[in-house]
């Protein structure tokens, strides 16, 4: 079976986190999994969405607190953060900074380009 077949109808990495996270920073205060599962975009499961928690508890993107015999939790990071570590990671993950940040720079939309000058300070 191709690679294609395998993954096709996943969702990408980090999405169900992504996902998540937003829910959790929209919030006014801390949420239950019950309440984070209700507010979400795509239907998961109970289980599925304690898992995801569990596992941002654990990476330091959400804090939690208990509540009698469960938990409620709370973002300590955003989406922007999220993926700007995701590229920070990109980036180690290559044997060669320059060439990684060469070819990201060459394949950026004409905005995003002259976003990324705007913000380096090089009008």
């Amino acid at each position: 079976m191709p690679a294609d077949d395998e993954n096709a109808g996943r969702r990408p990495a980090g999405s169900l986190e992504s996902e998540v996270l937003r829910v959790l920073v929209a919030a006014s205060g801390p949420l239950s999994p019950r309440e984070v599962r209700d507010r979400l975009s795509s239907p998961l499961s109970y289980s599925t969405v304690v898992t995801i928690l569990t596992r941002m508890h654990d990476k330091g993107m959400a804090a939690r607190y208990r509540e009698g015999r469960s938990f409620r939790y709370a973002p300590l990071t955003d989406d922007a953060s999220l993926a700007a570590g995701r590229m920070r990671a990109a980036l180690s993950a290559g044997s060669d900074r320059a060439s990684v940040l060469r070819r990201f720079v060459a394949a950026l939309e004409p905005g995003d380009e002259e976003l990324l000058r705007r913000l380096l300070g090089d009008d």
